[in-house]
């Protein structure tokens, strides 16, 4: 998945992807993806970090060109890279799905900033990670062992993602939180009205959120404006001559 994934990690991965749980929660995500990848259009999108089947998370994109830049070996890659140095020149993506690679990388706001210097003007980031403050999180925190809890992964709080996602000037469009299980039998997002479900929201055990990349006029406004003076100046003297001469013209 990350760079700090050594061979025995990865295998331990993909046997905990197989399991029941590892089943479940892929089936959870995919469902979210597909609620948002066909909302999001251009050219290309890109995944990076290894996780679930192939490039099956990013199928639902409609966009021609779909890149999975693994970070294991994994034979639906594209290629295996370091998350912390991406092979691909500024701005080339019009979506990025980092599908817990954040919780894998060794510098998580490294990656951050890779993802973001792919993406395109308005170009799209899309996050998925576990939530420390679940069941899943708290037995992760206190370092009891357990199956359900995928090996390696080092969670990250939705606040700090956001925040991150913030400093790179990003607008945070949706974000959903959802689980498997019992009692989260739907998932919820923060634009939904208040429910039960939106009240348990901070204890699911996975989020989801998308992040717009803000855009910067070429020209700054001031500029602009002091740009438009001089014609502004002239029009206003034209409309002066011709005032006086009329008046002239008056007067004769």
């Amino acid at each position: 998945m990350g760079n700090r994934h050594d061979l025995n990690n990865a295998a331990a991965l993909r046997t905990w992807h197989q399991s029941a749980r590892g089943q479940q929660l892929l089936a959870a995500e995919q469902a979210e993806l597909d609620r948002v990848l066909p909302g999001l259009f251009g050219r290309c999108i890109v995944q990076v970090g290894s996780w679930g089947p192939g490039r099956a998370q990013i199928e639902q994109a409609q966009m021609p060109l779909r890149l999975v830049l693994g970070t294991a070996m994994d034979a639906g890659s594209d290629a295996v890279i370091q998350s912390d140095a991406l092979p691909l020149a500024k701005g080339q993506a019009d979506a990025v799905l980092l599908p817990h690679s954040l919780e894998y990388a060794h510098s998580p706001h490294r990656l951050l900033r890779e993802a973001d210097r792919l993406l395109s003007p308005r170009g799209h980031l899309i996050v998925l990670g576990f939530n420390p403050v679940s069941l899943w999180g708290l037995r992760h925190l206190i370092g009891l062992p357990h199956a359900a809890l995928p090996p390696g992964a080092r969670f990250l709080t939705l606040h700090r993602v956001i925040d991150w996602m913030n400093l790179l000037d990003m607008d945070i469009v949706q974000l959903r939180r959802f689980g498997v299980g019992f009692p989260w039998t739907r998932s919820v997002g923060f634009r939904d009205g208040w429910s039960v479900w939106r009240a348990l929201g901070f204890a699911h055990e996975a989020f989801v959120v998308v992040g717009r990349k803000r855009t910067v006029p070429a020209t700054p406004i001031r500029e602009r404006w002091a740009a438009r003076q001089p014609d502004m100046a002239a029009a206003g003297v034209r409309v002066n001559f011709q005032a006086a001469a009329q008046r002239r013209a008056a007067r004769d």
